[in-house]
């Protein structure tokens, strides 16, 4: 039986405290993927059952098919599986009133951007996704969907497109604009975004350009929640769990956290209500996870797929692997300005028990995808920071060295894997068949990749090189005992 509502559930699994139809959607989510429904749809969820309100959430997925149908038939329903340490539990969300994809429902999706109860437009596309040239702030121009909507303003198909289409008919038809809502892991998203719809109006329908500069707010966040790609596992674990067929049914980990800097004009779920913390400056929250959490999970994935481990759990379980996972949680710490209230210690603790977690299967490969999007912040930013302090780069060069070896494209057997990254030919091209050296020559070159302070550096860019050269010499386990 299909899960299309909560009566006969078995009495362990939790169902919404509320009544799902007697709230209307005040929400459009762009990014209907697996992260959204394990955060903000899970907290938008609690929020409902303990303050009600017209919030609950239109999903959208911009380019697969699949989200919509998996969600469509259900009502909107599906299984959340939390894992811990001591066990996993089920969990039934009632907040998505809706679920579209783009392509076959645009009439729907339009109509939801545009109406007057829509207040909040939330996204998880992955940086990928936007389209942003970080080296200006502003579009990148030979970005599909961005070229699409520049040309095509009309019919928009990317998150740019989309919201300022949507802001300008708003406009126009006096309706006050929706908060934009960045989700995803990119340091002061707020403002990246707010930079990334000003430039693309100014080039596309400029007369709308000053009143999104002006009139519309970009909260920044910071979100954490370790979420696995749903597998077929997953919909077995959750029919086992609650006696229904659930094709959105997803895992993920017990913890959960959200920052948020607390600027809605026209209002907000009770999001603090499932702990959400509405600051004012959100940065130093999204260094600290960026830097720790993230650039942690980035050396880790590519070092650890390499060395053969599919899942975090695995890596956490190799002795050589944690004790260096451990190493570049304390690096990255060093970076960090004193937060209050935040012991990075005990931060560091609290991750290395989360990726240690052995019900979560959060697998290396699915982390190491965009790196050229990832490694920035995650790993060039604080590798700056502690070049300038004289604090020990090593931890760096060993990540910048991984992700180099990940890029090659071949295990160290030879079994060759698709990089999935959006920078693949260019990578591949500089990468073949090419010596260490004439490897990390080449890529730091990449455009608007590395630091110019650190492709400077020789020091540094020895000991990246050094490393890289056992690691194509001699395999990443020899690579790894050397550290």
């Amino acid at each position: 039986m299909r899960l299309t509502g909560t009566e006969g559930l078995p009495g362990h699994v939790k169902c919404p405290g509320f009544t799902p139809s007697d709230h209307g959607a005040g929400i459009v989510h762009l990014g209907l993927g697996a992260f959204h429904k394990a955060h903000q749809a899970a907290y938008t969820d609690t929020a409902l059952a303990h303050s009600g309100g017209d919030w609950r959430i239109t999903g959208v997925s911009l380019r697969s098919l699949e989200p919509a149908a998996q969600l469509a038939p259900q009502n909107g329903l599906y299984t959340l599986i939390e894992h811990s340490a001591q066990g996993s539990s089920a969990r039934i969300i009632g907040s998505i009133a809706n679920a579209y994809a783009l392509g076959p429902d645009r009439a729907a999706v339009l109509e939801a951007l545009t109406a007057s109860a829509t207040r909040i437009v939330s996204i998880t596309v992955t940086e990928k996704g936007y389209g942003l040239d970080r080296s200006t702030g502003g579009v990148d121009a030979s970005h599909p969907a961005i070229s699409h909507d520049l040309n095509d303003p009309d019919q928009p198909v990317g998150v740019a497109g989309l919201l300022v289409w949507a802001l300008s008919a708003r406009h126009a038809a006096g309706v006050p604009p929706f908060t934009v809502l960045c989700c995803d892991n990119l340091p002061e998203n707020g403002r990246l975004l707010r930079g990334l719809l000003v430039d693309f109006a100014r080039r596309s329908m400029p007369e709308i350009a000053e009143h999104i500069a002006n009139d519309v707010a970009f909260p920044s966040t910071m979100v954490d929640r370790i979420t696995p790609a749903a597998t077929e596992a997953t919909l077995a674990f959750a029919a086992e769990m609650t006696g229904r067929e659930d094709a959105a049914a997803i895992e993920t980990e017990a913890f959960s956290q959200w920052v948020i800097e607390d600027h809605f004009p026209t209002g907000r779920p009770d999001w603090e209500s499932a702990g959400a913390m509405f600051v004012s400056d959100v940065k130093p929250y999204e260094e600290m996870k960026l830097r720790m959490l993230n650039g942690a999970h980035s050396m880790l994935a590519y070092a650890g797929f390499i060395a053969g481990c599919t899942h975090v759990s695995d890596v956490m379980a190799d002795p050589v692997l944690s004790r260096l996972v451990r190493r570049h949680l304390s690096a990255a710490a060093a970076t960090l300005p004193q937060l209050a209230g935040v012991d990075f210690d005990q931060y560091a603790d609290a991750l290395v028990a989360r990726f240690s977690n052995p019900h979560l299967r959060h697998q290396t490969y699915q982390i190491a995808m965009d790196g050229t999007e990832k490694m920035p912040q995650r790993i060039l930013a604080p590798a700056v920071d502690a070049q300038a302090a004289g604090q020990p780069l090593a931890p760096f060069a060993l990540a910048v060295a991984a992700w180099m070896r990940y890029v090659l494209g071949k295990t160290d057997t030879g079994v060759p894997y698709a990089i999935r990254d959006p920078r693949e030919e260019e990578l591949t091209r500089l990468t073949r068949d090419r010596a260490a050296g004439d490897i990390v020559a080449n890529l730091v070159a990449l455009p608007g990749f590395f630091p110019s302070v650190l492709a400077k550096d020789s020091r540094f860019l020895q000991m990246v090189s050094a490393r890289l050269g056992i690691m194509l010499d001699h395999g990443m386990r020899r690579a790894l005992d050397a550290e």
